[in-house]
């Protein structure tokens, strides 16, 4: 799942600079008035790919934390 997970970052962070550099190359060439509205599919790229990196770092904080618990917890039993 970890594997998935940061590919699947890595694929919502390209298509956002994809995305924003294509935007803006468009908008040089032919005017910002008929794209940059189109700025909101690189944002909402970006955000995704930032959302999910925020959620695997507290999953991976969270399950390390459990993996410890379950550690003291068995030293304690003994």
């Amino acid at each position: 799942m970890k594997t998935y997970n940061k590919i699947m970052e890595l694929f919502w962070l390209s298509v956002g600079v994809i995305a924003t550099l294509f935007v803006t190359i468009m908008g040089i060439k032919e005017g910002f008035s008929n794209w940059y509205f189109y700025y909101i599919f690189g944002g909402m790229s970006l955000g995704t790919f930032f959302m999910r990196r925020t959620m695997r770092i507290r999953m991976e904080k969270h399950q390390q934390f459990l993996a410890e618990q379950a550690q003291e917890n068995q030293q304690a039993q003994k």
